[in-house]
């Protein structure tokens, strides 16, 4: 029943892809730098684009500077060192499984035709956890795209400026806490979304014409002002908005790419309601994964990633999904949710930064890792 190696992990893949043939085909992580997953994701990927021809590989860093990770894998631009600190957001450049990754997809590219490449996305919104990027960049950067190749372009670069202000009014952490620090909802934030919406209405209108890379500056440029708008939005449920937005902004991204397999935390994938506490209110969101499978149906394709104990986390209570698997897996299985227990309670033992996969008819299968 259970498949004890990577290439028993594969061959379950295998079974899974002839059953599905995905569009999008997701593996999750259930926390962030644990280099089993990562190095798993590798392999899988690796797979995946010598045996099923994939071309496109997705990770949870940001969309915009995912740019630079790319055009270093299809053409050797940049350097090495600057594409992983700049090209990664939350530090993610300096976990060894994504640099593996990159000099993987460098090396397979150099071999190949440009339309064989394997093209490499950021799927995040340009935000941390900490707060948002300015709209400044993009902003200025789909203004410069449109004017390149149209007259009559709305707006210009000194009412954006002015508009923009200074950026520590947008980025400033103390806005995350307090609502009233944001400048999200002020005249100069409406005129800039009313600005945006020109210019992406533009876009739209003549996009026959234009080259490729216009959708993600307007993509990013209007998710983000709304991220700041809701920000600044004093609700109880604030942080639930602010989640949502993102993984809104996330499920567009995802929407937009061809044949893919992205590579993400679990909350961000799966196919249910996503949920978390910290303070306040109890937070609920849409996941990106919920609103693509909205769309793809059974396209959409999720493996959650999970563990059964760590050097920081204890060996869970058999009574729960990850007792319950770690009783029946001796080392690592690709298991399909099909046959799971649904009733099975996520455990509650979790140390911070782990967060426990909860619900199994929200994925296709658990690529299940009995210790990391």
């Amino acid at each position: 029943m259970f498949n004890d190696t990577v290439e028993g992990m594969i061959t379950a893949l295998e079974t899974l892809l002839a059953d599905r043939n995905p569009t999008l085909l997701a593996l999750g992580e259930p926390t962030h730098g644990v280099a089993a997953f990562t190095t798993l994701r590798n392999e899988f990927l690796y797979h995946l684009v010598e045996q099923h021809g994939y071309r496109s590989v997705a990770l949870e860093s940001d969309c915009l500077a995912g740019r630079l990770v790319d055009a270093y894998v299809t053409t050797g631009e940049g350097d090495r060192q600057a594409v992983l600190t700049a090209g990664f957001s939350h530090g993610f450049g300096n976990l060894q499984g994504n640099r593996d990754l990159v000099e993987w997809l460098r090396d397979f590219n150099a071999g190949q035709r440009p339309a064989d490449r394997v093209r490499f996305h950021g799927i995040d919104a340009p935000t941390e956890i900490t707060g948002g990027d300015s709209p400044r960049g993009v902003l200025l950067e789909l203004h410069r795209f449109l004017s390149a190749h149209l007259d009559h372009v709305p707006g210009d670069v000194a009412t954006i400026e002015k508009l923009v202000g200074d950026d520590e009014e947008w980025t400033t952490e103390a806005a995350m806490w307090d609502p009233t620090k944001s400048k999200g909802d002020s005249a100069d934030a409406g005129a800039l979304r009313l600005l945006t919406d020109d210019l992406v209405a533009l876009l739209e209108k003549e996009k026959p014409g234009l080259p490729e890379g216009g959708d993600l500056l307007a993509r990013t440029a209007q998710g983000l002002l709304r991220y700041h708008a809701v920000v600044a939005d004093p609700a109880p449920t604030r942080i639930s908005l602010m989640l949502g937005q993102r993984d809104a902004m996330m499920a567009a991204n995802l929407l937009a790419l061809p044949r893919t397999f992205v590579f993400a935390h679990n909350g961000h994938l799966q196919r249910n309601l996503s949920t978390g506490q910290g303070f306040g209110p109890a937070w609920r969101w849409w996941s990106a994964g919920a609103q693509v499978a909205r769309h793809l149906g059974d396209r959409y394709t999720f493996i959650a990633g999970e563990l059964g104990a760590s050097e920081t986390q204890p060996d869970p209570d058999p009574a729960t999904l990850q007792g319950y698997l770690a009783s029946v897996v001796p080392d690592r299985a690709l298991v399909a949710t099909a046959g799971l227990d649904p009733e099975l309670a996520a455990r509650t033992d979790a140390v911070q930064g782990y967060s426990p996969f909860s619900d199994v008819t929200g994925a296709d299968a658990i690529a299940f890792l009995r210790r990391v």
